[in-house]
């Protein structure tokens, strides 16, 4: 059935049907149409996943993924276009170009905790780029991906996006078939799968993981204002958002002042009963909430700690004086957990972060410009946002995307056509000026060495074709050339 799938995909592919960029547009706007005129359907699926509001369905899944669409279909006709590459002296009178190009099939695996946004903003820049795909959306979320592949064939090119549901057998036995690219957004230890499943047919893959994105909150800054912004990014989606603040650094002296407001802002969104909040989501299912609540152990409870299994609820939790060493500070949450751990200095909290693996995102909140530069300068991770979280994200000028074991590769805007499309090496060669071409040639001599390292170290224009620079450089060549000879001979 998979490779039926596939097989057809490639079929449509080749017919060359989405070189044409009136078309993709056009497959652009029918995305645009689906989003827009099913939101209440969408709403309805999430919220019977996630318990996700039809407020934040529109705030954190549909908003990015239309500007995605918009900027996509707006912008694809200078995104595909060939842009000229600097020339030297031997190519002076060539055409030197770099000319984006489909790769062929994508395979893109969704994720489950936002799985329109983290499913079809991938699409949007395959179909851009002008490739197939095949879209594999997760099965936890299951309303959502029962919707996905009813509304898809209704709105896009069936033959060429494809929608394949099911567990994992299904999402194995894709991975056996042969993709010019696969998509995958999920946890670490999936991502290791599909690096092994595409080894052998030597396949590109994106893969956005996760991690234990770190928070450090430094004495000089506006802690309310801090804590508030930490509360957003941390509870939104019941913490199962990858670039959620995993846990705090702070120092010992202003922890209790950070717990303080934290509670403060969980009661401003929440109210003092966040299970009946219409704005506070679940769990997703009753296996990660046993593994969410199974972190709590050997923790101090600050903040809430209740929870109801027949519900996978788990109330917005703040864990106080987190040693390094517990189980909550080896794996990614993926909850509503926040541990906060203490630290000495800055120092102690840099040194803290580079002892583990690179996360995806990186938080910092503080006044101190020292401070600020400090943190981007010593520690590295896929982004980062000071003062504020989750931010990065939102931009689709900036690219998205992990570094080491939070993930390979980036998206969003432009940066999802670049990572899904071949940026291809164009020399068109004129027949014109053979004479440059001597020094190349055998019987090699010091003197044509020399000649030719001067011809392929030389640098300027780049242009295109017979340009006026590309007429005047060629005079200049070659009477730089006969100088040479003169010199040389």
């Amino acid at each position: 059935m998979e490779r039926q799938v596939v097989d057809k995909a490639r079929e449509a592919f080749q017919s060359g049907k989405s070189r044409s960029l009136p078309y993709r547009k056009q497959q652009l706007r029918a995305l645009h149409r689906l989003i827009t005129e099913h939101q209440a359907d969408i709403a309805q699926a999430l919220k019977q996943d996630i318990n996700k509001s039809v407020h934040d369905t529109t705030l954190f899944e549909l908003i990015g993924l239309e500007n995605d669409i918009k900027l996509a279909e707006s912008n694809l006709a200078d995104w595909a276009a060939p842009w000229p590459a600097r020339k030297n002296l031997g190519s002076a009178n060539d055409d030197v170009y770099i000319k984006p190009e489909p790769l062929g099939v994508v395979l893109i695996i969704g994720a489950w905790n936002y799985p329109w946004a983290l499913t079809l903003q991938p699409l949007v820049g395959a179909i851009a780029a002008g490739n197939a795909a095949v879209v594999k959306p997760s099965e936890l979320s299951e309303h959502s991906a029962r919707l996905l592949k009813e509304l898809l064939p209704q709105y896009l090119d069936e033959e060429m996006y494809p929608v394949v549901t099911g567990g994992v057998p299904e999402t194995q036995e894709l991975l056996k078939q042969r993709f010019d690219h696969i998509f995958y957004t999920g946890n670490s230890t999936v991502g290791k799968l599909v690096l092994e499943a595409a080894a052998p047919h030597i396949t590109p893959v994106t893969l956005e993981l996760g991690g234990k994105s770190p928070c450090y909150i430094d004495r000089n800054c506006d802690i309310a204002v801090a804590c508030r912004r930490i509360t957003w990014g941390k509870f939104a989606n019941c913490g199962q958002t990858c670039i959620a603040p995993d846990y705090i650094l702070c120092e010992a002296s202003i922890q209790d002042r950070i717990i303080k407001e934290i509670g403060n802002t969980l009661r401003e969104f929440y109210t003092e009963d966040a299970k009946n909040s219409p704005d506070y989501g679940r769990i997703i299912n009753t296996r990660h909430f046993d593994r969410v609540m199974a972190l709590k152990e050997g923790c101090t409870v600050a903040i809430g700690g209740e929870s109801d299994g027949s519900q996978c609820y788990i109330a917005p939790t703040v864990l106080r004086d987190v040693l390094p060493h517990f189980k909550i500070m080896q794996e990614e949450i993926f909850g509503p957990l926040l541990p906060i751990t203490t630290v000495d200095n800055l120092s102690e909290a840099i040194h803290f972060i580079n002892k583990r693996e690179k996360p995806l995102a990186l938080y910092v909140f503080s006044s101190d410009k020292k401070v600020i530069k400090r943190m981007l300068t010593e520690t590295t991770s896929g982004g980062v946002t000071v003062n504020d979280v989750m931010m990065h994200y939102t931009l689709n000028s900036l690219p998205f995307g992990g570094v080491g074991n939070s993930g390979m590769g980036r998206y969003h805007g432009k940066h999802t056509f670049d990572q899904l499309s071949h940026h291809r090496a164009c020399l068109i060669k004129s027949f014109a000026m053979e004479g440059l071409n001597d020094a190349r040639y055998p019987p090699l001599t010091a003197a044509r060495v020399r000649r030719a390292k001067i011809v392929l170290q030389s640098r300027f224009c780049r242009c295109s074709g017979m340009c006026v620079w590309a007429i005047i450089s060629t005079i200049v060549s070659i009477a730089l050339l006969i100088a040479l000879l003169v010199v040389l001979l």
